[in-house]
C-alpha cells in the first residue's frame, strides 16, 4: 500500500500556509486561440481549469465525470464477441467445415450436422460473455448515478456524478465518497483541514490529513465561493497517486500545489462536517480509473494449447485427405473405368484427378470429427459447473460478513491448478490492519499470558476469559486482555505500572473526540498508536482531550492537566517520539517510545540489570512475531529545560542545517533514561493466513508480496507470515538511490546466491547474465534466500536494462517483497514475470491500488473486505477472506485442471477411435469417401451415445479428496508442470485411438471373412458390419471411461449404463420397420440391428475386439501404478486404506516463532504529525459532527510449526 500522505506542517514554511509561496505574478500572456489551447490539451503538457466557468473548460477535451469499466456496448457485442470468439482456431475450422458441407459435390454429411452445433457453442458463450459484462454496467450505473452537491449559478444543486464536470467545485459532507480528483478549497476544519480515509486507494484504514490552501481556506460560504474564479495550471492526468504538481493563479498571485492539497477520488471524508473542493481531473481521467488498466480478454494455457492441437489435427487431417484422395484416383485410374458401364462417371467427374481432387473435400468433411463441436460444448458447460461448485463451497463462505466465494468468470477454472507466482497486496489481503495491545513488561515483570495452578502457561483462545475493566466507566469495551495481574497491579497503585500507562497515554499524536459523556473515539495517525493510547485508556489512564498546549488526562477517575512543552516527532532516522510534559506538580518529565536498540543506547548506566530483562522479554515477543517498543523517561531540570528550549527555538528558525540542528537537540536531551519497560502489539493477520501460505509454498508456489507500506512494516508481516524466518540463509535488502547503486546490489545478491565470482564492468550486463537462462540454479539451490526491494529501487530495476538481474535473483529467492510500489508498478513487476518466465501468474488484492495488478496476472482475485469492492469488480475470483485462497487453488484449480485434463485425453481417444475407422475402411471401398457408421449413428454419438458419461467424469471425477488435496500439497505440482495434458501426453491419446479404431476395424473384418450365420449364410452386408463396429465402439468407449474414472458417483453409474441402453434402444428404433415405412430414404438400415444381434457370433466378435482394445491400456496402467507410482498414486493408496475411518486432521497448533528481530516503531507512521499538534491547525475551535468508523472484530490466526521443513516428507509419501 502507498504510505501515509499526511500533511508536513513544518516551521520552515515563509507562512502558516505550509508549502505556499506567494510571488508577483509576471505580466499575463496574450490569449491563446481556441485551436492553439486546444492543441496544448491535446498534446497533455499540462491542464488549465478555471473555476466555476463551465464555457471556458469546455473548450478542452476534459473527459466527464462518468466511468465505464465494461467491455462492449449494444452494438460493439455482436462483432467484439464474435472476433474474440473466433480467436479459437477450431471455431474458424469449423466454419471452414460448414461452407463446406454447403457444396453437393463433395459433402456426404448433411449441413445442420455442423451448424447446429456451432451456432450453439457461440451462443452460449456469448450469453456468458453479455451475463460477465452486464454485471459491470450495472455497476457502472451504480456509480455514475450516485449524487452530488455541485454549485451551480449561486446555489448548490445535486448532481449525478456523471454530469460533474472539470471546474465545478463540489460539496462534500462527512462520510461521502468523493467524487473526482479535487483540488480542496475550505472545510469545516481550522485552517482548512480535513481527514479522509483512503482505503479504497491504498487499503489503509488509518486517516490523512489534507489541507487547503491558505489563500482559499477562509471561502467557507456559498456567496465567496460563487465569485471564485482561480485558474489551475497543473499536471496532465497520470496514475501517480502520492504525486500532484501544480499552481493556483488568483488575484493577480500564484500558489503551488502538491498532493497534500488534493482529494482523490475513491476516498471517503471522515470527521469533517463538510468541506469544498474544485474538480480538476474527472471520470476516467482521475487517478483511480487511471490505475485501473484496461479489462483484457483472458485465455488459459489450455485454451492455447488447443488451438496448436487443432492446428496438428488439422494437418493431420488434410494428410489423411491426400493419401485418400490419391488412393481414389488410382483406384479410378486402374479399376473405376472397368465400371463406367453401369457407374458412369458424373460431369463433376470427368476425369481420375478432379474425383481424386473432390474426394479429397469429402473425406476432409467425413473425417472432421476428429475435433468435434460438442467437445467446446462440453467444455463451456464444465467450465460453468466448476465455477458454481465454487460458489457453493460451503467451507470458502464467510459467515461474519456473510460473503460467499464467487466465480466472477467461467473461463479460468483450469488454471487455477497451474499457478506458480501469486502477487500479494498485504495490507486487507495478509492482515486485517487491526492493532491488539497484547503483552508487556513493566519494571521487569510480564504481563499479558496466563498460567494454570501448576504454573505453566495456558493458550489464550477465542474462549479464553478476559479481564473485567468494569471498575473504568471510561474503557473501551472492545479492547480483550486476559492477565488480570495487570489490572490488580494498576488498582494498588504501583508507581512503575502507573508510570508506563501516563506514559502510553501521553506520548503519542492522537486526536480524541468525544461525541457524548464518556464516548470517546480516537482518531490515530496510525492503527499501532491507537491500539496502544486505547491500552491505556482501559488500564484507567484515559486520554480525553488535547490543546496545542495541554493534555487532559483521566488518571484512575482524577482529572489531571499536564502542560505540553514539546513534541520531539518521529522520522525514520530517529525511530522513536518524545514528549515534553509538566505535570500539575510542575515536574517536567520527557516521555520517550521507539526502537529498543535505540532507546536501550539512550539509557541511564542504572538501568543495566532492567535492561538486560527487557531485552529477554522483547527477544520472547518478537519470537511470537509481536511487534515491540521500547519505553523510557526522564525527569528534566526546569533550568536546564529553559535553556534547552531557547536553543531549540534557535534550531527551528534556522535557515541551514536545520534539521541537523534540531537533530542533534533531540539527541541531547533523549540522554541518560530511566527504563520503565516495553510494549508488544499483534499486528492482526487474517484467519488462516500462515497455514495457507505454508500449504502455498509446499505446492512450489512462489508468493511475492507487493505493498505500498515502508519496508520496515512489510519485512514484520513478512515474519509474522513466515515468508520471512530467521533459519533463513540470507535477506538482500535492495535500496540504492541510483541506477548503478541498484545494479551493484542486484549483482553481488546474484552471485552470492549462485556462489560465482562474475565481477564485470557496469555497462557489461548481457555477458554477465549468460547463465540467467539455466533453470537449473533455481533447482539446484538448496539454501533459502529471501529479497526485499523499496519502490525507488525498484523503478530503476524495472528498467530493461536491469529487470533480468532482478527477475532472476527473484526467482532464485524463497520469498520476494516489494515495499513503497506503485500500482503501476505492482502491474510492471506482474508483466515481467508473465512475459519472461511463461508461468501461471495470480495477483489478490483488496484495494484499487491492486486493480491494475489483478488485470495483468493471468488470475486476478479479490478480497471482498472492508477497503471496498474495486478489487472485487476487476477480479475474476473473490472471496472474503485469504485463507480461501488454498482452497481455491489446492482443491477447486487442482480438481478443475485434473478433470478437464482427463476430460481432453478421453475425448480425443474416444473421436480419433470413432473416425478413423472410416480411413482404413477406405482402402476397401474404392476411396468412395463411402461411411462405415449409418449417418445417423454419426450424428449421435457425440451428442447422445458419449457424451454424457465423459461429462460425469469432467464434473465429478477427482483422483483424491479434497481433506487430502490440502493435507498433501505437493500433489499440486503436476499442473504447474503441464503433466496430465500437453502435447506428449495428446499424442499418446491419439496414437490409443488410431490403435483402437484400427483394432474395431480389422478384427471384425477378419472374422466376417471366416464366420458364417447359424443357418450357413456369410456376413458379407456392409450393413451389418457397420452395426457390428458402432456396438463395438461404443462398449469399449463406456469400458474405457469406466477404467478412467477415479471416482465414481450416482450419477457416473446412471450416464455410463443410461448412455448404454439408449444407444440400444435408439438403435433398434431407427432400424425398424416403423420408421422405415415412414421415412425409407432416411433409415436404410432396415432391420439390420435386430439380424446382426441375434447372431451370437457377433456378440463373440464383440466381446474380442472389446478385450483386445481395452486388456493392453489395463496392463500398462496396473504396471506405472504398481511400478513406477507418482505421489498422487500413493495418496490414493493410502486414501483407499483409510476408507472406512475418517481423515486425520492435520496437526496446525499455535507455535511460538523463533526469532531475535524486533519490530521498530510506529506501523505507518510519518514524520511531522507531531509539530500539527502543537501549532493547533488542527484544534476544532467548536464541537463538529463526526461518525465512528464501523467496529472490526479480530480473528485469530494459527501458525505453524515448522511446516515448511515437511516439503520431503509430503513429497516422499510411503
Amino acid at each position: 500500500m502507498l504510505g501515509c500522505l499526511y500533511v508536513h506542517c513544518r516551521s520552515e514554511t515563509t507562512s502558516q500556509d505550509k508549502g505556499l509561496r506567494k510571488v508577483t505574478r509576471p505580466p499575463a500572456p496574450s490569449p491563446r486561440s481556441c485551436a492553439s489551447r486546444l492543441c496544448s490539451v491535446l498534446a497533455e503538457k499540462e491542464r488549465r481549469v478555471k473555476a466555476n466557468d463551465r464555457e471556458h473548460n469546455d473548450r478542452f477535451p476534459y473527459a466527464d465525470n462518468r466511468i465505464k469499466t465494461s467491455k462492449y456496448n449494444a452494438f460493439t457485442f455482436l462483432p467484439v464477441n464474435l472476433f474474440e470468439q473466433f480467436q479459437r482456431v477450431a471455431n474458424a475450422y469449423f466454419v471452414i467445415l460448414l461452407i463446406l458441407q454447403l457444396i453437393p459435390e463433395i459433402s456426404s454429411l448433411s449441413w445442420f450436422t455442423t451448424i447446429v452445433p456451432l451456432g450453439l457453442v457461440l451462443a452460449i458463450t456469448a450469453v456468458k460473455d453479455a451475463t460477465d459484462d452486464y454485471f459491470r454496467h450495472r455497476s457502472d450505473q451504480q456509480v455514475n448515478n450516485r449524487q452530488s452537491q455541485v454549485l451551480i449559478r449561486g446555489s448548490v444543486q445535486n448532481e449525478k456524478w456523471m454530469n460533474v464536470r472539470v471546474g465545478d467545485i463540489i460539496k462534500l459532507e462527512n462520510n461521502q465518497f468523493v467524487a473526482a480528483d479535487l483540488l480542496l478549497l475550505c472545510s469545516s476544519e481550522p485552517y482548512g483541514l480535513c481527514y479522509v480515509e483512503t482505503a479504497d486507494l491504498d487499503g489503509e484504514t488509518n486517516l490523512k490529513v489534507r489541507q487547503a490552501p491558505n489563500v482559499t481556506s477562509d471561502l467557507g460560504d456559498v456567496s465567496r465561493l460563487t465569485d471564485f474564479d482561480g485558474e489551475v495550471i497543473c499536471e496532465p492526468p497520470n496514475n501517480k497517486l502520492d504525486k500532484f504538481t501544480g499552481t493556483l493563479h488568483w488575484r493577480d498571485n500564484e500558489y503551488s500545489l502538491d498532493n497534500e492539497k488534493m482529494l482523490l477520488r475513491g476516498c471517503v471524508l471522515r470527521n469533517t462536517e463538510w468541506c469544498f473542493g474544485m474538480v480538476i481531473f474527472a471520470g476516467l481521467q482521475t487517478k483511480l480509473m487511471q490505475n485501473c488498466g484496461k479489462t483484457k480478454f483472458k485465455r488459459t494455457s489450455l485454451d492455447k494449447l488447443m488451438n496448436t492441437l487443432v492446428l496438428w489435427i488439422f494437418a493431420f487431417l488434410v494428410c489423411m485427405g491426400v493419401i485418400l484422395a490419391i488412393g481414389n484416383s488410382i483406384w479410378e485410374s486402374w479399376i473405376g473405368r472397368r465400371f463406367e458401364v453401369f457407374l458412369p462417371w458424373g460431369e463433376s467427374r470427368s476425369s481420375a484427378v478432379l474425383s481424386g481432387f473432390l474426394t479429397f473435400w469429402s473425406y476432409v468433411i467425413i473425417l472432421n470429427t476428429v475435433v468435434p463441436i460438442s467437445l467446446y460444448v462440453s467444455v463451456e458447460v464444465l467450465r460453468l459447473s466448476h465455477s458454481l461448485f465454487i460458489n457453493w463451497d460451503q467451507k470458502m463462505f464467510c459467515g461474519r460478513t456473510d460473503t460467499p466465494a464467487e466465480a466472477r468468470t467461467t473461463t479460468l477454472n483450469e488454471e487455477l491448478g497451474q499457478v506458480e507466482f501469486i502477487f500479494s497486496d498485504k495490507t486487507g489481503t495478509l492482515t486485517q490492519n487491526i492493532m491488539a495491545f497484547s503483552k508487556c513488561s513493566i519494571d521487569g515483570q510480564t504481563y499479558g499470558d496466563i498460567y494454570d495452578e501448576f504454573d505453566q502457561r495456558v493458550e489464550i483462545t477465542e474462549k479464553t476469559a478476559c479481564v473485567d475493566f468494569s471498575f473504568n466507566p471510561l474503557c473501551d469495551r472492545g479492547f480483550k486482555f486476559h492477565d488480570s495481574s495487570l489490572v490488580e497491579a494498576t488498582k494498588r497503585e504501583d508507581p512503575a505500572v502507573q508510570e508506563f500507562f501516563r506514559l502510553l497515554a501521553l506520548c503519542h499524536t492522537v486526536m480524541p473526540e468525544e461525541k457524548s459523556e464518556g464516548d470517546l473515539v480516537y482518531q490515530a495517525q496510525s492503527p499501532d498508536e491507537g491500539a496502544l493510547v486505547t491500552a491505556a485508556r482501559n488500564f484507567g489512564f484515559v486520554f480525553r482531550a488535547r490543546t496545542p498546549e495541554t493534555v487532559t488526562l483521566w488518571e484512575m477517575g482524577r482529572a489531571v492537566t499536564y502542560q505540553l512543552l514539546a513534541i520531539l516527532d518521529f522520522n525514520n532516522v530517529r525511530k522513536r517520539m518524545s514528549v515534553i510534559v509538566k505535570n500539575p506538580e510542575g515536574h517536567i518529565k520527557l516521555y520517550c517510545k521507539g526502537a529498543d536498540t535505540l532507546i536501550f543506547d539512550r539509557l541511564d548506566p542504572s538501568c543495566s540489570r532492567l535492561m538486560n530483562e527487557t531485552s529477554e522479554h522483547l527477544s520472547e515477543f518478537a519470537g511470537e512475531g509481536l511487534r515491540t517498543l521500547a519505553l523510557a523517561c526522564k525527569d528534566i531540570d526546569e533550568e536546564y529545560y529553559e535553556a534547552w528550549a531557547e536553543r531549540l527555538r534557535c534550531g527551528s528558525t534556522a535557515i541551514e542545517d536545520r534539521e541537523e540542528q534540531l537533530a542533534v537537540l533531540y539527541e541531547e536531551i533523549e540522554q541518560g533514561m530511566k527504563l520503565l519497560g516495553a510494549t508488544a502489539i499483534e499486528d492482526k493477520l487474517q484467519e488462516g493466513v500462515p497455514e495457507t501460505i505454508a500449504r502455498l509454498n509446499l505446492a512450489d508456489i512462489k508468493i511475492w508480496v507487493l505493498t505500498g507500506d515502508k519496508l520496515e512494516t512489510a519485512m514484520n508481516i513478512g515474519y509474522s507470515c513466515n515468508m520471512l524466518r530467521d533459519d533463513m540463509n540470507e535477506v538482500f535488502v535492495v535500496s540504492g538511490q541510483t541506477r548503478l547503486e541498484v545494479q551493484q546490489q542486484l549483482r553481488s545478491a546474484k552471485e552470492h546466491i549462485v556462489g560465482l565470482s562474475r565481477v564485470s564492468s557496469p555497462g557489461d550486463i548481457e555477458k554477465s547474465d549468460a547463465f540467467a537462462d539455466d533453470s537449473v540454479f533455481e533447482e539446484a539451490i538448496i539454501a533459502e534466500y529471501a529479497l526485499v526491494i523499496n519502490g525507488h529501487s525498484l523503478a530503476h530495476a524495472l528498467e530493461p536494462q536491469l529487470e533480468h538481474i532482478l527477475l532472476d535473483l527473484a526467482c532464485l529467492c524463497k520469498t520476494v517483497i516489494c515495499c513503497r510500489v506503485t500500482p503501476l508498478q505492482k502491474a510492471q513487476v506482474v508483466e515481467l514475470v508473465r512475459r519472461h518466465r511463461g508461468a501461471v501468474t495470480l495477483a489478490v488484492g483488496d484495494g484499487a491500488n491492486d486493480v491494475s495488478m489483478i488485470k495483468t496476472a493471468h488470475i486476478g482475485v479479490g478480497i471482498s473486505g472492508q477497503e471496498g469492492m474495486q478489487a472485487v469488480l476487476a477480479s475474476d475470483y473473490s472471496f472474503a477472506q485469504f485463507r480461501c485462497l488454498q482452497r481455491l487453488l489446492l482443491v477447486h484449480g487442482r480438481w478443475s485442471y485434473f478433470r478437464m485434463c482427463n476430460f481432453l485425453g478421453y475425448f480425443f481417444y474416444k473421436n480419433f477411435a470413432f473416425t478413423l475407422v472410416h480411413f482404413w475402411y477406405g482402402f476397401f471401398c474404392g476411396f468412395s469417401a463411402q461411411t462405415v457408421y449409418d449417418q445417423w449413428f454419426i450424428t449421435l454419438f457425440n451428442i447422445v451415445y458419449t457424451s454424457l458419461p465423459v461429462l460425469a467424469m469432467g464434473l465429478f471425477d477427482q483422483d483424491v479428496s479434497d481433506q487430502n488435496s490440502l493435507r498433501y500439497p505437493s500433489l499440486y505440482k503436476p499442473g504447474q508442470q503441464n503433466l496430465l495434458f500437453n502435447k506428449r501426453r495428446f499424442f499418446l491419446c491419439t496414437l490409443q485411438g488410431v490403435t483402437t479404431s484400427f483394432l474395431l476395424f480389422f478384427i471384425p473384418y477378419g472374422a466376417f471373412s471366416v464366420m458364417e450365420k447359424d443357418d450357413g449364410s456369410s456376413f458379407s452386408d456392409q450393413h451389418t458390419f457397420a452395426v457390428t463396429v458402432a456396438t463395438t465402439l461404443v462398449i469399449v468407449v463406456s469400458v474405457q471411461i469406466g477404467l478412467d474414472t477415479h471416482y465414481w458417483t450416482a450419477v457416473n453409474l446412471l450416464f455410463v449404463g443410461g448412455s448404454l441402453v439408449v444407444y440400444f434402444a435408439t438403435l433398434f428404433a431407427m432400424q425398424s420397420n416403423g420408421l422405415f415405412g415412414v421415412f425409407p430414404g432416411n433409415f436404410p438400415f432396415v432391420g439390420t440391428a435386430l439380424n446382426c444381434l441375434s447372431e451370437k457370433s457377433v456378440w463373440l466378435v464383440i466381446l474380442l475386439t472389446t478385450v483386445v482394445c481395452v486388456v493392453p491400456g489395463l496392463v500398462v496402467s496396473f504396471l506405472r501404478v504398481d511400478l513406477f507410482p507418482t505421489p498422487t498414486d500413493k495418496v490414493r493408496h493410502l486414501q483407499r486404506c483409510r476408507k472406512k475411518q475418517r481423515p486425520q486432521q492435520q496437526s496446525l497448533r499455535r507455535a511460538r516463532r523463533t526469532s531475535s528481530r524486533r519490530s521498530a516503531y510506529a506501523f505507518s507512521h510519518q514524520q511531522g504529525y507531531g509539530e500539527l499538534i502543537t501549532s493547533g491547525k488542527n484544534m476544532r475551535t467548536s464541537t463538529a459532527s463526526s461518525a465512528r468508523s464501523p467496529d472490526r472484530t479480530a480473528g485469530s490466526s494459527n501458525w505453524i510449526e515448522n511446516v515448511l521443513k515437511r516439503k520431503n516428507e509430503v513429497a516422499c509419501i510411503s
